[in-house]
């Protein structure tokens, strides 16, 4: 988030007091804009943030993120004791590296890459680095092959969707790139190959293809997708790649539907891209990316250093990189193997499958995606209501439970609907109690319309 410059006034207005136990520690008040003059105890110093963190909501009723808020007491120890490393430096911290190498490995295989490709990946700090490095490449790759050819290089385009996260428009705009964003519909909420067909030409670096998208959760139907290129490389030789963002699916589906074809034995899935700190059951921040060979990764935008006491290539947006998720990662792979990440994930479906059954009978919502491939379960009101999903997101915040209503993209921007990420946290108890809430939820904001709508403007009582 950009952070924007607040103006201060008089020295009163730039302090504030901390209630709580933090003011047997203080005695004076603290600047809140400016360095302090001087030192505090630790205690305090402590005592202080902690307070004021206290008004954050609570992350085990965060159903809106997707992102990983509880690990076992053994990851967090490893996470602790690699914190201070900084991943890049290979030379100082060579068994890191050795660590993010297998779980490469593991990914690019979990992935289904064939055994005749020499496949390459690094880690990155998300899923949003990861799909810039990806595409980035797609781009060179794109460039390299119009240079051959003797064509133009100022025209690149790339197709995604009007579902897609909003990494895809940032690279876009800020690598240059003509974004062609394939529109939503009212009543279909991911891309389709026809669509897609309409939108490449020669000039088209990558296809973005989407595997539980941010608004509803859906697939795109990337096997369609991959078949329509195919016939389109046959019949005008455009060999057009696929970029699949994975980031919600990548640890889910190949537990889930082992048999879904939609990573890379699918012939034009060139790269890939999944995030640890989601349904890889790690904190934030850390993210995969999966080139289906190496030679997808174009010499030109590794860089080779050695002021760090090694030469080493990089690939990355950002130089420095936290060691401990990669580390916690691996945590997981090894302790859980394939039956403890399947049965997890079963688990999260089993709940996110009894919730979209539970919101069904209340009788006062459409059900849009019941947890048809990852656990996120959406659904929109029905009937004509004087409030909105938005007024039952902040009347469920009273009880503490975090939910988002937004609108859904362009052509469906009528459309309002709620969301809900079941994670592993979210017990069938859980479920049982926010159904209770919304309910509750609901009825007040009923009862309350009704009183307001039935209020005199003249006398101010409610009218009999």
């Amino acid at each position: 988030m950009v952070s924007k410059k607040i103006k201060i006034g008089n020295l009163a207005e730039s302090r504030r007091k901390f209630a709580g136990n933090t003011n047997r520690f203080l005695d004076n008040d603290v600047p809140k804009y400016r360095f302090p003059s001087s030192m505090m105890e630790p205690r305090s110093a402590y005592q202080l943030i902690h307070d004021e963190l206290n008004l954050d909501g609570n992350p085990g009723l965060n159903l809106a993120t997707f992102v990983t808020t509880w690990m076992e007491p053994e990851a967090d120890k490893l996470i602790m004791e690699n914190l201070h490393k900084n991943f890049i430096d290979h030379f100082e911290y060579p068994q890191v590296e050795v660590i993010e190498e297998r779980i490469v490995n593991i990914m690019a295989n979990l992935y289904n890459v064939p055994e005749n490709e020499d496949f390459v990946g690094t880690s990155t700090i998300g899923s949003s680095e990861a799909i810039m490095l990806g595409l980035l490449a797609h781009k060179w790759n794109w460039k390299e092959k119009r240079k051959k050819e003797g064509k133009s290089l100022d025209r690149p385009n790339i197709v995604f969707g009007g579902d897609t996260h909003v990494s895809w428009d940032k690279f876009a705009r800020y690598f240059d790139v003509e974004p062609r964003v394939v529109p939503i519909a009212k009543d279909r909420y991911t891309i389709t190959a026809d669509d897609v067909r309409k939108n490449v030409d020669e000039n088209t670096i990558a296809v973005g293809v989407v595997l539980g998208t941010t608004f509803t959760g859906e697939f795109d139907p990337v096997g369609e997708i991959n078949d329509m290129l195919l016939e389109l490389k046959k019949e005008e030789g455009l060999d057009i790649p696929i970029h699949v963002d994975a980031a919600s699916a990548g640890f889910i589906t190949p537990f889930h539907e082992p048999d879904f074809p939609w990573d890379f034995r699918l012939e034009q899935v060139k790269s890939i891209n999944t995030s640890g700190h989601k349904y890889g059951l790690v904190y934030p921040g850390l993210g995969w990316l999966i080139f289906r060979n190496e030679k997808m990764l174009p010499e030109d935008l590794k860089f080779y250093v050695n002021y760090l006491g090694d030469e080493m290539p990089t690939y990355t947006l950002n130089f420095s990189e936290g060691s401990s998720m990669i580390v916690a990662q691996y945590y997981n792979i090894m302790r859980l193997g394939m039956d403890g990440y399947r049965s997890i994930v079963e688990k999260m479906m089993g709940n996110a499958h009894y919730l979209a059954g539970k919101i069904e009978k209340l009788a006062y919502f459409d059900i849009l995606n019941d947890a048809r491939h990852i656990p996120v379960v959406t659904f929109k009101m029905h009937g004509n209501e004087s409030f909105d999903l938005f007024d039952l997101s902040y009347r469920l915040r009273e009880r503490g439970w975090i939910v988002p209503a937004y609108s859904l993209p362009k052509n469906a921007e009528e459309t309002t609907i709620m969301r809900v990420v079941v994670r592993e946290n979210f017990t069938a108890d859980m479920v049982d109690l926010f159904v209770s809430d919304v309910e509750s939820a609901f009825k007040t904001l009923q009862v309350n319309s009704k009183k307001i709508s039935g209020m005199s403007p003249r006398q101010g009582h409610a009218v009999s």
